[in-house]
């Protein structure tokens, strides 16, 4: 059959009606298999997860996670770039919902708002490279921050300024860094955590008071309690009664 056409016009190109988008990818991916670098490097990561849990315990608006997969593409998911933050923070979404990993078409389009890689010789280069540009173009992250466990002085920060993008931050005279969408300070903190002692990266109050683990928080209140025990024994004594018989 022809067609005729006015001059000046072209045909209506053909319209498939039964097309529809391509549907992200469902058969995801999340373990590799793949260890982290060292001991120290997922207890360091497990401290910043356990700590800020913990300090958030009344709350219910925010997941944070560890070396987990970040899906955000199906490039990325073609390319088998699968391979997540040490340690990321995601605010304003609904923290009781079980996830495998993070997959960003199934968060509403959200992305870390905060994300801390735990360095290496070997990922030093990528970790201030490629994956620093990946978070400030692609997922701008607020705050990003790189910190090598075996070198206490290798904290490194920076800030997305929405016309120049990621600035470096400028640590205070504690060499802390101040994360702003947390409101918490980093920096380092040397101690013994899950039987290893070293110098760890931290978060901190805006006053500078350690946010704790739970088992420090457990330990500080069983020590306020033993001194309100030793408090009121010693009244008792100046009074004349024996603790020990009351």
């Amino acid at each position: 059959m022809s067609v005729e056409l006015t001059a000046g016009t072209s045909p209506e190109p053909a319209v498939d009606k039964e097309w529809e988008p391509p549907m992200p990818p469902a058969d995801l991916i999340f373990d590799d298999g793949e260890p982290l670098e060292s001991n120290r490097h997922r207890i360091a990561m497990n401290a910043l997860i356990r700590s800020v849990q913990h300090a958030w315990a009344d709350r219910n608006d925010f997941f944070t996670g560890g070396n987990m997969f970040i899906y955000y593409s199906s490039d990325q998911v073609r390319n088998q770039d699968f391979r997540g933050p040490d340690f990321f923070v995601v605010l304003d979404v609904d923290g009781t919902k079980e996830r495998q990993g993070w997959v960003v078409w199934e968060e509403g389009g959200r992305y870390p708002d905060v994300i801390v890689e735990l360095m290496s010789p070997s990922t030093a280069r990528t970790d201030t490279g490629r994956k620093k540009d990946i978070y400030e173009r692609v997922f701008k992250t607020a705050d990003y921050f790189v910190f090598d466990p075996f070198e206490p002085n290798s904290l490194q920060g920076w800030h997305l300024d929405s016309s120049h993008g990621y600035q470096p931050l400028v640590a205070d005279e504690r060499g802390w860094l101040w994360c702003e969408r947390l409101g918490f300070w980093l920096g380092t903190w040397e101690g013994t955590i899950d039987r290893e002692t070293a110098v760890w990266l931290r978060f901190y109050d805006r006053e500078g008071n350690l946010v704790l683990l739970p088992d420090e928080a457990a330990q500080q209140q069983a020590e306020r309690e033993r001194q309100r025990a030793e408090r009121l024994a010693a009244r008792l004594r100046a009074m004349g009664v024996d603790p020990d018989t009351v």
